[in-house]
């Protein structure tokens, strides 16, 4: 899939655990911060969203991790996304900067609460019609 957005984060040194290397919990972190991120590119703000009624939530995550990160690297959390149904499907990847290492893959979905009940998630597809 065509990568939508990416940013750059460090590792810091609360994150990782007694082998020097990060929790792999972190990682579901920097996922939901990319998002966060993403969305917020989009002005999209999820203070409002909640005052509006309107609750994207995950309902499911698949991270594969392949390398570790350690403290103070520098990585690039990338995502794509895309709309299956009610579902959004976010596809993560997150490099390592210096030598570009495939860190974690992750897929997480998401669906959208309009009162409290499952809706097809319109107020998000107007705003993300380029991306999805």
């Amino acid at each position: 899939m065509k990568k939508v957005f990416e940013i750059e984060m460090k590792v810091r040194d609360y994150e990782c655990d007694t082998q020097g290397i990060v929790n792999n919990a972190n990682y579901l972190h920097y996922t939901e911060n990319t998002r966060h991120e993403f969305l917020q590119s989009l002005g999209i703000s999820f203070r409002e969203c909640h005052r509006l009624g309107v609750d994207p939530v995950v309902t499911r995550a698949d991270v594969r991790y392949k390398a570790s990160l350690t403290g103070e690297d520098v990585f690039l959390s990338s995502m794509s996304i895309e709309r299956v149904g009610p579902k959004m499907i976010f596809h993560h990847e997150i490099h390592r900067k210096s030598d570009r290492a495939l860190c974690c893959r992750a897929n997480i979905e998401a669906v959208v609460l309009l009162n409290g009940k499952l809706s097809k998630g319109d107020y998000f597809d107007e705003k993300m019609k380029n991306y999805l």
